[in-house]
């Protein structure tokens, strides 16, 4: 017999969204389904927000991949940058993101971040050790990164595996240039999804590095120092 709590209780659980089932050993566990209701409820809403404020893009999406290479020391400085590892966009810049991310879902791919907004702080560090603009905006002047309107990405399939783009991230050398047509079809159709969809949504690319974005709409932007918090 169920008590009417018991009663009550089973009526809410309805055949298309289960939220727990019970092992042998009486122990609740959430289902798929539930846990990955739970996860987009917990996503943010940018409606309502200025398209200049900064936000943690992963609180507003969880569509993206993340490798934060100036967090660790797997980068062409060989030196951790950043205290810890976030992708913090504009609002504009993370809405232009996640309409390009929704058109690479519908083709089986999707973002993965290397780097987004930089605080100027952590551009001074990186000049202070290569001092050449050819790899590292000086930062009196500052970078789009500086900004909040540029990202450095590639595209993963939906198992988390990397798209071979002929060189990995930061590799400076004539193999990474966009008019380098002296490679395999393979990857050259890899660049050109990648490069077609950025633009397509408002980003622009630099003929050097195949990985760079920056968003049109960013480049009048300040530049910034806001830096985030790290919990762990």
């Amino acid at each position: 017999m169920f008590s009417c709590k018991e009663q009550a209780a089973k009526k809410d659980i309805t055949s298309e969204n289960k939220a727990i089932i019970t092992h042998t050993n009486k122990e609740p566990i959430e289902t798929i389904s539930k846990v990955a209701l739970d996860e987009v409820q917990k996503l943010k809403s940018l409606d309502g927000l200025a398209d200049t404020t900064f936000i943690r893009l992963a609180d507003y999406s969880n569509d993206f991949a993340y490798d934060m290479r100036y967090a660790t020391t797997n980068n062409f400085l060989k030196a951790k940058v950043y205290d810890c590892a976030e992708c913090y966009t504009r609002v504009k810049t993370a809405k232009a993101l996640i309409k390009a991310n929704n058109e690479f879902l519908k083709k089986g791919y999707k973002i993965k971040f290397f780097d987004c907004y930089r605080p100027n702080s952590v551009q001074y560090k990186m000049w202070a050790i290569v001092p050449n603009p050819q790899y590292v905006a000086n930062p009196v002047k500052g970078s789009i990164h500086n900004k909040g309107g540029a990202v450095d990405i590639t595209l993963v399939d939906l198992k988390g595996n990397e798209v071979d783009m002929g060189t990995d991230f930061d590799f400076f050398g004539k193999k990474a240039y966009h008019d380098n047509t002296n490679l395999p079809k393979e990857i050259l159709a890899n660049r050109v999804l990648l490069k077609e969809t950025m633009e397509a949504y408002g980003f622009w690319s630099i003929r050097t590095e195949w990985w760079h974005y920056n968003l049109s709409a960013a480049s009048n932007e300040k530049i910034a120092n806001f830096k985030w918090d790290c919990t762990d």
